[in-house]
Order: structure tokens, then sequence, then C-alpha cells
């Protein structure tokens, strides 16, 4: 009647029944070990109670009817989220708005729907255009720019129905792409250029994306845009005279618009940029050129050159702007000759004067040209070979497109006036005055007597040293057409195959031929058209700007070295040929430049190298000019030969106040011109002494030299032989040479030795000089007072001793009296005796000893003959 236990039938169920209460019959169910609903959510197994009648062998129990038990598991949120990938990636385009671009999923272990379902997606990172669903949908909230941001990375977590979030958050990655646009790509905006570099490829990678856009031809235009640097582009800045002869032009040309100095003041009222030698012109100024300076005759050839830059005319009745005029100094109002702007139109007026016929001639030329008001410079040549007038306007010909004839102007005496931007009214006014103005920037305003210019000369005188360029012409792609302007600034390509046009371009460089260019900015324009097959909508191809960076050229250090002291007899500089001024004359540049070690850090600045390096230059003018009063033209001047000019692109002007040397050359051939400057002095007896300077210059005074100082004695008889001593003392300069020193310790190279040394000679000789005066003064005085205590009837067999400071070792001897010795015979002997005495003392103790030794040697000699001759009184010292 007693229940003894529960049976559990199926396979390995982790559970056990036991009995409680046999009478009652009460049992309890229970795990043998751990359940985990995420092995098995569910148990269902059959379960039997046995009494206790059971005989020995187990086999009598009674059991009850099976039961079905049935326990599911309660789940615990013990697993939190994770996602299926590590990272997840997308691309999208720019420009749109997506519904979705990717789905992030992640997964929970835990069995129960509660705990394994995730309900809801976080973005984690902050401030990004983008939101996430509880799906796990990400889509963008605005639209996406690749100029802005190539790629977003987002971080993202999930959270489970039991909020418990994910463990690690998940790296969503987006990757934007551009829309495809048409353009040039894989060029750069600023392209560097160091001086000296060449030609340098400005688009190295570039090329076309055309969308697959059916393209049939491309037209591409370069601009490089340089007007406003200097006059229009980088050209060299020497003076227009030495410009001229640089390129070959004929000589005698006038310079009406120079740089202010003592001989060209008639500018120096005028507003002017001293960099590039400009003036401007407000309306308010003008400029009288002195009587003299240009012939009053031209002839019927001749040519004017000049800059202009020159706007449109203000006011609605443009007057007349004059550029040059030649017109009547007093009484009238007549213009011989002018060149002026009017309207916007360039007149060029000339009326010769009755010599032959009373006829009507040719007298006003006009060209109708944009250029003359766009303010921009350009350079104008107008060559006069009367009645034909011709107009070069950078470089290529204008005809002009009007005519029109006067009357010849009949002679008077009346004085003409030549003047630049304006025109002097000498009549019909009470008081004479400038009118009719200019409004603009001149330069380089020049006048020609006698002679026109070539085509040649005037393209090398307007010639750009800047352009562009394409590196080997040869390799260009077939079927690209190409053409430049006159100037180089413009590069006009065209082709049917876009991989040409690539190749093309990248071959498309800009080139400096300037020593020392202009630094600055030189914009870069590339505008393209394009041809498509058919009617099809054709692509747009967007302008490239971009820049060249040309730098600064290491700024030269012109140093000019030599003898800066020397002496010639008198006869020399009254000979023929003179005396030559600089016979070692050099002239060496230098610059310095910064160099970096490789393993360069911030504790070995002190190890950056500074290195001075020779170069080689052209100069474009010596001046040798004369220190203190002017060359005196009745007795004195500066020669040079002619023929040393002769090859070389040199030419000089000589004056009283020194020698001019010009011209765009070598500092070689500089050295071999000036070496044979001579100085001619046919008065010398009333100079002692010349002192000139000389300086040189490069980029017309951009970069000038030291000053160096020269002094020339002219020697006379009496002092001829003691300054040959000191010529032979001089010593020659040490040429500057490429060194290397460290920072902080480093010095300019000057060539002070020779000054230092030459200066110490002299104040020796000089000191010399007055010791030997002062004592050879003392000695007459004394001989003076022997001489009358003698004939007051001193001993005569006594001898004369002479206490000066040096002491000389004698042999004592009689003294003779000779009645009419002269005074300046005894004199010359002690001077001569004192400056062999001085120049032994120069020499070391040991040779002094041994020369004064043969000096008493000597005098004893003497003083042996001239005892035995009874003839001359000896006095020792």
């Amino acid at each position: 009647g007693e229940i003894c236990a529960f049976k559990i039938h199926g396979q390995e169920m982790p559970f056990e029944a036991v009995v409680l209460n046999k009478t009652s019959g009460e049992g309890r169910l229970r795990a043998k070990s751990p359940i985990d609903c995420e092995l098995q959510k569910e148990y269902t197994f059959i379960i039997q109670a046995y009494d206790c009648g059971s005989g020995p062998g187990g086999t009598n129990w009674k059991k009850s009817h099976k039961a079905v038990v049935h326990i599911q598991v309660k789940d615990v949120n013990e697993f939190s989220p994770a996602f299926k990938e590590s990272v997840y990636k997308a691309t999208v385009t720019e420009g749109k708005i997506y519904d979705s671009i990717l789905q992030v999923e992640a997964i929970d272990e835990d069995c129960s729907p509660q705990y394994s379902q995730i309900c809801n997606y976080e973005i984690v990172t902050a401030d990004v255009p983008f939101a996430i669903d509880r799906n796990g949908n990400i889509r963008n909230t605005e639209k996406l720019s690749y100029d802005k941001q190539h790629q977003y990375e987002i971080m993202v977590t999930a959270f489970d129905c039991g909020q418990k979030h994910a463990t690690e958050d998940v790296l969503v990655l987006v990757n934007v792409k551009p829309v495809c646009k048409p353009g040039w790509q894989d060029w750069n905006k600023r392209i560097e250029y160091k001086p000296g570099s060449g030609s340098i490829p400005l688009f190295p990678s570039i090329h076309l994306e055309t969308c697959d856009g059916p393209v049939s031809s491309i037209h591409t235009t370069i601009e490089l845009q340089t007007n406003y640097i200097g006059k229009g582009c980088d050209r060299e800045t020497y003076s227009e005279k030495s410009l001229q002869k640089l390129c070959g032009a004929s000589s005698g040309a006038i310079d009406l618009l120079p740089s202010p100095s003592t001989t060209t003041n008639w500018t120096a009222g005028l507003l002017m940029d001293s960099n590039d030698i400009i003036f401007k012109f407000d309306g308010k100024q003008g400029a009288k050129i002195p009587d003299g300076i240009v012939p009053k005759n031209l002839t019927d050839q001749f040519t004017i050159t000049l800059w202009m830059k020159h706007g449109p005319s203000p006011g609605l009745r443009a007057e007349k702007e004059t550029i040059l005029c030649n017109s009547d100094k007093t009484e009238m109002n007549r213009h011989h000759y002018a060149l002026y702007v009017h309207n916007c139109r360039l007149v060029f007026l000339l009326r010769k004067d009755f010599d032959q016929a009373d006829t009507f001639r040719p007298a006003e030329f006009h060209w109708k040209l944009d250029q003359i008001c766009d303010k921009e410079w350009h350079y104008y040549v107008v060559n006069v070979e009367f009645p034909v007038v011709t107009l070069y306007m950078d470089g290529t010909t204008y005809e002009p497109y009007l005519v029109t004839n006067d009357w010849p102007i009949h002679p008077s005496h009346i004085a003409m006036q030549l003047t630049v931007g304006a025109c002097w009214q000498g009549g019909e006014v009470t008081k004479p005055r400038f009118a009719q103005y200019f409004h603009g920037s001149l330069a380089s305003l020049t006048i020609r007597p006698g002679k026109i210019e070539s085509q040649k000369v005037i393209s090398c005188l307007q010639a750009c040293k800047e352009g562009l360029d394409i590196n080997s012409l040869e390799s260009l792609g077939q079927g690209i057409k190409y053409h430049f302007n006159p100037s180089q600034s413009v590069l006009v390509m065209e082709g049917d195959d876009i991989e040409n046009i690539n190749q093309a371009l990248r071959k498309v460089s800009y080139i400096n031929s300037r020593q020392f260019p202009t630094a600055g900015v030189r914009r870069l324009k590339v505008s393209s058209k394009v041809q498509c097959f058919g009617e099809d909508v054709c692509i747009s191809i967007p302008d490239i700007d971009a820049y060249v960076m040309v730098f600064q050229a290491n700024e030269p250090k012109i140093t000019i070295s030599g003898m800066d002291h020397f002496a010639r007899p008198a006869a020399q500089f009254e000979s023929e040929r003179g005396v030559i001024l600089l016979p070692d004359i050099r002239i060496v540049s230098t610059v310095t430049k910064m160099e970096h070690p490789v393993d360069f850090r911030e504790h070995d600045r002190a190890n950056k190298q500074v290195i001075v390096e020779e170069m080689l230059h052209n100069l474009d003018f010596c001046d040798v000019l004369v220190i203190g009063a002017e060359l005196d033209p009745e007795q004195e001047c500066l020669e040079l030969d002619h023929g040393e000019l002769q090859g070389k692109h040199l030419d000089a002007t000589n004056s009283t106040a020194g020698y001019s040397i010009y011209g765009v050359d070598s500092m070689f051939n500089y050295e071999q011109v000036l070496r044979q400057l001579r100085y001619r002095n046919w008065g010398a007896s009333a100079i002692a002494d010349r002192k000139f300077r000389v300086k040189c210059s490069e980029l017309n005074g951009r970069y000038t030299s030291n000053e160096f100082n020269l002094e020339v004695n002219i020697l006379h008889s009496s002092n001829s032989n003691f300054m040959d001593h000191v010529n032979h003392m001089i010593v020659q300069p040490q040429f500057l040479q490429s060194v290397q020193h460290p920072e902080g310790s480093v010095s300019a190279v000057h060539n002070s030795v020779v000054p230092s040394v030459a200066t110490i000679v002299i104040v020796i000789c000089v000191s010399i000089l007055v010791f030997v005066i002062t004592l050879g003064v003392y000695r007459i005085r004394t001989a003076q007072q022997r001489s009358s205590a003698e004939h007051e009837g001193s001993k005569d067999n006594e001898m004369d001793w002479d206490d000066s400071a040096l002491t000389i070792t004698v042999n004592p001897m009689e003294k003779y009296e000779k009645p009419h010795q002269p005074e300046e015979e005894s004199e010359e002997e002690d001077i001569e005796d004192e400056e062999e005495d001085t120049t032994s003392a120069e020499s070391d103790e040991s040779e002094e000893e041994e020369e004064e030794e043969e000096e008493e040697e000597v005098v004893v000699q003497k003083g042996v003959k001239q005892n035995a001759t009874r003839q001359e009184q000896l006095e020792w010292d």
C-alpha cells in the first residue's frame, strides 16, 4: 500500500523523480544537471509510480499507469547581440538620396523570442548624414559630395528586446563616388619654376575624362597670362641703348625718356617706376627735350620706337594726347612732326619744309587698332621712309588706313621745341604753355635720325623672354595641329583622338630664358571645346585655372678688384699713349646658396652649409668716374681705342666726368676693354694725383658692384726714384674662389687685403719722407752754423760730429776746407746718405750690422781719397 519509486522513461533525461512520502505517494521531479535553454527549450517524457511489493529480484513491482510530463525551460538574457559581418561596405554616387544604402544584421543566441530578437539598431558616430531603422537599413539624410568627403566611417550597434546592446560595434564604410563629370583630371593648380630650370612641363599627368561621350574632336587653348609682369611679359630690363646694341640695331638712337641724371635731367619731374624705367603721365605733365639732343633735320629716313600702355580717353569728345611733339617755341603754333593718340587712333604728323615744290604732300598717317586702348603694354615702331610710313606693333606690320595731305611749312627763323607727354603751344596764347596732355604710360621712347629698323631687329627688341613651349615636337601624336601666337603666350591644339590630345598636353611646358627672371605669379588658363558625333547633346569641359610661381633668383654680388694705387713719372702721362689705368682689373660675381644636410633635424641647424659660388652673367655698363675736379680737356683726358670695342656688344661715351662703357656683354669682355683704358695728362706738372672710381651694373642697376677706388700719383723728377720702391711693394689681389662656411660665421669675401697693405706702405713711405726732409733741414742749419764758426777762427784740424738718431761707427779723419763749396751739393749728398741708411734699417738685425760695416769701409775709402786730394770738406754722421 506504499509508493516506493518513480521512474522516468526516456533517453537520458536530465531529470529524476524522488519519493517524498511513501504513504501519501508524494514525490518531486528535479534536474540532475544544469539545464540550458539554448541547448533544449522543452522536454517531454513518461513517468510511472511503483509500489513496494517487489521481491528479492525486483520483479513483482506493481506500477501505475503512464503519465506524460512536459517541461518548458524559461530563458535568461545571458547573450548580447552580435553582428554577422565584421565590416560592412557600400558605395554611393554623390548628389542622390537613397532609401537604403545597405542593411546590417545582428543575431542573439538567447533561446526565447524576448531575448533573442533584435529590437533596435543605432548609429554611434556623431554628426554623420546617415540614419538607420529597426531592421538595420542605413540611408543618407542629405546629398553627399565627393569633393567634400570621399568616404564615411560609421560605427553601428544593436539592441535585443531585453535592451542588451552588442558588446562590439560594427564598422560601416560608405564610399562616395563622384558623378562622372567631363573635364581635365590629374593636374596641379600650382607649378613651381626655379630660375635656370629651362623648360618644365605644366601638366605632366593630365588626361581628359569624357564620361564615355561620343567625342569626335577636341580644340584646346592654353593661355599664359603675363600682362601684369613688366611691359606685358618678362623681358630684359636693360636700358634701351643696351638692348638696341644687343639686337644689332643701327647706332645713333637717342633716348628721349632716360633715367634722370645730371646730364639727362629733363625727366626728373615725371612720375616714374624706377624698376623698369616706366614713366606715367596723368594728363598734367610734359617734358621739354633740351636743344641739341635731337638734330633739327631728321632726314627722309628715321625711326621712332616706344612702349605704350594706354586706355580709353576720358570724356565724350576726346582730345589729342601727345606722345612726341616738335612745335614752334614762340610766336606761332605750328607742329613740325608729332606722334599722338586721338579717339583710340594712333596718328603720326610730319609736315615737310617748303624746299622744292609747293605741292600737297602726305602729312598725317592714321592707324586704328584695338590695342591702342586696351590698357596693355605694346611695342610700337614708326619707320619713316618719306613718303611711306610703316607702323610695327608687337612685331606685326600695319599700314595706315588713312593718309591725309597738307601743304609744306614755309621756312622761318622761329626756334622749335621738342616735347614728350604734351605739346608745346608757343603761339595763339597769351603765355606759351603745354597742351594736349597724354594719359597713360610710356617707356623706351627713342628716335633714330637717318636710318630705319629692320623687321628682325624690331622682333628682337620686343621679344618676350618667357612663354609656352612644347617639349619634343617630333613626338607629338599624328593628327595634332598646333599654333603659337608671336609672343608664345597662347598655344592652340586640335586633334581627333583623346589619347593623342592627352599626350600632347603633357608636353606643353613653361620656359623663361632670363638668368634673373622677374619673380611672381604667371596665371594659366586652359579652355577646351568638344565636338560630338551626330546631333547628340555634347559634353562641356570646364576651364583649368592654374598658375606658375616663378621664384626669385639668388642675388649676385659683383666684386671689382685690382691694383688700387700706383705712381708713374710725369713723362709717361705726357706720352702719346698715356698710362693704362686698370691693367689688372678683375670682375667676379658670386652667389650665396644654403645647403641642407640629407638627414636634417631641428637640432642640426648649426650644420647647415653656406656655399659661395662664382657665377657668370652679363654686365650692361661700367662707369669710370673722376673723383674731385672734372678733367680739364685742355691738358688731360681718358682714352680708349675704339678697335677694342669691335666684335663686342659694347659702346662707350667720354666726358670730363669720366668714361662710360655700356652694352650687354660678358664680364670677361668688360675686363678686356677696361684694361685698355688710358689716362693722358700733357700738363702733368700742375697735378700731383688723380682719383677714379669704377662701378659696374647688371640689368640697368638692379645689381651693382662695389665702388672700386683708384689713386694715381704723378711723379715729378725729384721723387720718382723714391716712389719706384713703393710700386714694387703693392700686393696683387687674391681673387674670389668657391668656399664653404658654416652658418653664423659666413662673411662676404672682400678683396680688402690689397687696400690695407697699400695703405700701410704709403704711410711708411710718407713717414720716411717727412723724416728725411726734417733731418735734411736740420743738417743744413748745422752745416751753416759750422761754416760760420770756422770763418770766425775755429780750430782747423778738428772733426765735426753729428749726434743724430742714427748711430754710425766712423774713422776719424782730418777736416779740409774748400772755400767755394756749394751748399746744394752737400745737401743732396746728405739726403742720399740718409735714404741709404733708412733703407738698410728695414732689413733684419744681422743684415743691418753687415751693411754698417760695409758702409764704414766705403766711407773710409772715400775719406782717404778726399784726404789725398785736399779738395772737399767731409761731414760724418
